[in-house]
């Protein structure tokens, strides 16, 4: 490959109209990453009657099944791009698909017995999964090809945090409030499958748009004139190969690239530990502080500060790197996880102030990796000549997927382990001493733990401003 044809260009600055629409998208994602964690399993155990052990079996095979498509999307996506200049098919059929599946979800009344629910709930769930991951890897890998610019791709990335945070709590409060709205909690679950379905579904729709964005600025590149026949070459390939050498190319990027490796492992037990956090809310909200409702304020006082964050992330990430300001996220979040361990002993209205100290941290683990994602994937590109921004991101899509489905089944084996009663819609039970003990330990000290280990692989991530910024690809 020759790069002796590249002229130098000021790099563009992104426009408002395309951080707009790109920021849209994380209404989607938000919704889809929130509801289905902080409900699924409570709607599996306390309104189907499944029990917690294979509440979160349920959930987390619809996640290992995730895990197995998202490489194969990242693949398939690299391949339409390098044929059609745009990876927008991709995420409009998910938009799509995704609400009718979404709301089947939530649609499975009682009256069906926990076994005929269990298994209608996981397949309607295996679908609105395969319809997210159409939308959500080639989204992730759009970044990398609007802009080169290393604080460009902090400032995008802020944004679509500022609305991820958003549409947190939108769905995080609203629907618990939707399904509570009436009497009739089975009318209440399919009302929140509607509506928040339809609302994934419209931000996912839009944010699609930046995908034209995306090819009309890689079309007139010269850095990507000039590798275009390697993805096409690739896409070639790779059509008339195996699914294993599909797999086998994730693996490929994931063995060369030192950032890529140190950054996934990262994410990965991030998303763990907010996955539990998130899986346990419901969980605290009924037996530890005593309301179910009172699951809205948890999420309030976890994204308002988020929201209010944002910015402040993106303004340290300038001044000292995102990978320091990175570290500074985290370690803040360790210690607001830990804190919440003493309401073992005495739960009450302090437990929203270490919540909200989470949410100000959460507001910097969303948006740094997200913006270093795309400086990895420009890296490797540059350094191997790879060009597979659709490989990279199908491999952390499926990274952060293990996460948070091993995040419920860490808690469904917790509640498990210490005697939680599932129940069905309308009936009561008192949970026993050990049961709302597990409840605590899930929602603080396990996410505490995972958070300090994630420290240990972001020490590994070498990559820095100016070995971006050498490298930047120049767009006209």
């Amino acid at each position: 490959m020759s790069t002796e044809a590249r002229p130098e260009r000021a790099p563009v600055r992104l426009s408002p109209r395309t951080i707009v629409l790109y920021a849209i998208g994380s209404l989607g994602t938000g919704g889809y990453a929130t509801l289905p964690g902080l409900v699924l399993t409570y709607f599996l155990t306390d309104n189907l009657g499944v029990a917690a052990l294979a509440a979160g079996l349920i959930v987390t095979a619809a996640k290992i099944w995730d895990v197995l498509i998202d490489p194969l999307i990242g693949a398939a996506s690299d391949r339409r791009l390098a044929r059609t200049g745009s990876r927008r098919g991709f995420m409009v059929t998910g938009a799509l698909a995704l609400p009718f599946f979404f709301a089947l979800t939530f649609a499975v009344p009682p009256s069906w017995g926990p076994v005929a629910g269990a298994i209608s709930v996981l397949l309607a769930f295996l679908a609105t999964a395969t319809a997210f991951s159409l939308f959500q890897v080639p989204y992730v890998a759009l970044p990398a090809e609007l802009t080169g610019s290393y604080d460009e791709r902090t400032r995008l990335l802020g944004w679509r945090v500022v609305v991820l945070t958003a549409a947190i709590l939108l769905f995080g409060a609203g629907g618990p409030a939707l399904r509570n709205a009436g009497d009739d909690p089975v009318q209440g679950y399919l009302l929140m499958g509607i509506a928040s379905g339809i609302a994934i579904g419209i931000g996912m729709l839009i944010a699609s748009r930046t995908a034209d964005v995306a090819a009309k600025r890689t079309a007139v590149s010269p850095v990507t004139t000039a590798d275009a026949a390697i993805p096409t070459a690739d896409a070639a390939a790779t059509a008339a190969s195996t699914w294993r050498h599909q797999y086998m190319s994730g693996f490929r990027a994931l063995g060369r690239s030192q950032p890529f490796r140190a950054l996934l492992g990262t994410f990965v037990l991030q998303a763990l530990a907010t996955g539990t956090m998130l899986a346990g809310a419901q969980y605290v909200a009924t037996w530890v502080l005593r309301s179910e409702d009172a699951v809205t304020f948890v999420f309030v006082a976890l994204v308002g500060p988020a929201l209010l964050a944002t910015p402040g992330w993106t303004v340290i990430a300038r001044r000292v790197g995102k990978e320091r300001a990175f570290a500074m996220a985290t370690v803040l979040f360790t210690a607001a996880a830990a804190s919440l361990v003493f309401a073992v002993w005495a739960s009450g209205a302090w437990i929203y102030v270490s919540v909200a100290v989470a949410g100000v941290a959460y507001a910097g683990l969303q948006s740094l990796p997200m913006a270093m994602l795309p400086d990895v994937i420009s890296h490797d590109e540059r350094t191997s000549g790879a060009g597979q921004a659709g490989t990279f991101t199908g491999i952390w899509t499926a990274g952060e997927t293990v996460g948070f489905a091993l995040g419920a089944t860490a808690v469904s084996l917790t509640l498990a382990a210490t005697g939680y009663i599932s129940t069905v819609a309308g009936a009561t039970v008192e949970q026993p001493d050990a049961a709302v003990t597990g409840i605590v330990l899930s929602f603080s000290a396990l996410p505490a733990v995972l958070m300090a280990g994630s420290l240990l692989t972001l020490r590994h991530y070498r990559l820095r401003r100016a070995d971006i910024d050498t490298l930047e690809p120049f767009h006209a």
